[in-house]
């Protein structure tokens, strides 16, 4: 089931927290930009979130767990390159315009 246009949930939450911090934006723009294609920021994004999940023991770690797994890590990709490319349109058309 889909929620707010994207695949589930979980996926728009995680993206929601990853572009709501300035701090957490700014890096990952950053990295989306270095890395520059989807399967390697998808698996960037899925490592560190996954790597720095706190650990909980029993029923609370078990959903923890359980929603990050089904996070579409390549959807949060595409939509953070899709960004970058809006950015660097917007960019282009700046210099037309004073050129």
């Amino acid at each position: 089931m889909s929620y707010n246009g994207w695949t589930n949930y979980e996926t728009w939450n995680v993206n929601l927290w990853l572009g709501n911090e300035e701090g957490s934006y700014n890096y990952w723009q950053e990295q989306a930009r270095e890395l520059g294609n989807v399967t390697d920021l998808a698996s960037a994004l899925e490592s560190e979130i996954m790597d720095n999940a706190p650990e909980l023991p029993g029923l609370y770690g078990d959903i923890l767990t359980a929603n990050l797994q089904t996070v579409n890590w390549r959807e949060i990709a595409e939509s953070m390159l899709g960004d970058i490319d809006e950015d660097d349109d917007d960019d282009s058309d700046d210099e037309e315009v004073d050129g």
